[in-house]
């Protein structure tokens, strides 16, 4: 009897789908299921005033349904407020396939997820994130035209990750202008927790910078590689918050910034690729100004890959792409000095100038 209790209180607690739609502001929730394939899919658009809702496709285990969701929100979420700063011509968008990228996954599977984005009619423009691959695109791309990040072979821009990992080194040289007057990272320890395709990029641009890099990851075959590869030294997950550090490069999933982790870290700022670093956008980016770091917004310094894959709908151009990547470096500086000006956090900088964009363009909208 206590255990259907709990259970019913817990069901009570837990904010329902509706509520947390409603709570971040989404235009529409798509949920997808096809048995034949294994295919279990979320959509989240959040907002679609710059245009449509362009964001990657994250294929990851969550332990639960509710995991999922609450993910699937804040990441699509995020991508609004990362075109707007960005100053992109697009809206928010993300969307989630539940389960293991490295043996779920199939021809089939990523076909039929296809159909089901082109079934959206353009309102949402996939591409890779977390869990998928340039393959992945290309056989979506087989299902509809509402997907970049397509091989280079095949007209499109290919892996958007050197372009989130250069923009995000260019964001950790602006954090460190900030600290320090200059943005030499000779000879600066830099944590890098995550070792994708963005994290390994991101290592050898700092190794070459002159960097003394520790790095982690769930898996401990790619800490040995990087440790073979670049010559740097590797860490188990947990040990990554305790280093004594310069910057801490959070690379991989979200979160990681929470009143546990903060208080563990040693480092003068903390400026790196992953999505929705702050658990709590008020709370830990108020914690992390007591504690004297500076903090570079995720939805800022990670846009390389979005500006990236969204140049194919314009016809591919990598000058035009590397040249809006190196804006993130005094964009930067931009919120920083903002920040600073108004006593407030940089992420609270960040998303006033993502708002007031997204508020200038709803009322032109609204006067054409």
């Amino acid at each position: 009897m206590t255990m259907v209790k709990s259970k019913v209180e817990a069901a009570i607690q837990t904010p329902g789908i509706f509520e947390q739609i409603s709570g971040y502001d989404h235009e529409q929730v798509v949920f997808f299921n096809d048995k034949a394939s294994g295919l279990k899919s979320i959509v989240a658009i959040h907002n679609t005033i710059l245009g449509p809702a362009l964001g990657g496709t994250r294929f990851w285990n969550y332990n639960n349904e509710a995991e999922a969701i609450h993910d699937v929100l804040r990441l699509s979420r995020g991508m609004t407020f990362k075109a707007a700063v960005a100053g992109l011509n697009l809206g928010g968008g993300k969307a989630i396939i539940i389960g293991n990228s490295r043996t779920d996954k199939s021809e089939a599977m990523m076909r039929r997820y296809g159909k089901f984005i082109d079934s959206l009619s353009g309102k949402y423009i996939t591409a890779e994130d977390v869990g998928t691959t340039t393959r992945d695109m290309e056989w979506i791309k087989l299902e509809t035209e509402h997907v970049t990040g397509i091989p280079e072979n095949m007209g499109g821009s290919g892996d958007p990750s050197p372009f989130t990992a250069y923009g995000t080194f260019l964001g950790i040289k602006a954090s460190v202008k900030e600290m320090c007057g200059n943005d030499d990272l000779s000879g600066k320890k830099v944590a890098v927790q995550g070792i994708g395709h963005v994290g390994e990029t991101l290592i050898k641009h700092l190794v070459e910078a002159g960097a003394k890099v520790t790095v982690t990851d769930i898996h401990a075959d790619r800490i040995q590689h990087m440790i073979k590869k670049f010559k740097v030294n590797g860490v188990e997950p947990d040990s990554i918050y305790d280093l004594d550090v310069d910057i801490y490069a959070p690379c991989a999933l979200g979160a990681t910034l929470n009143i546990n982790n903060i208080e563990r870290l040693k480092c003068n700022i903390v400026a790196g690729a992953a999505n929705n670093q702050l658990a709590d956008e008020l709370v830990h980016g108020n914690l992390l100004i007591e504690k004297g770091i500076l903090y570079a917004p995720d939805f800022v310094i990670n846009a390389g890959g979005l500006i990236n894959v969204s140049d194919e709908l314009d016809g591919y151009n990598r000058e035009r792409v590397m040249s809006q990547t190196e804006r993130i470096y005094d964009r930067l500086l931009e919120i920083f000095s903002i920040a600073k000006a108004s006593n407030s956090t940089t992420q609270h900088a960040a998303m006033q100038i993502a708002n007031k964009r997204l508020k200038d363009m709803a009322e032109l909208n609204a006067r054409l």
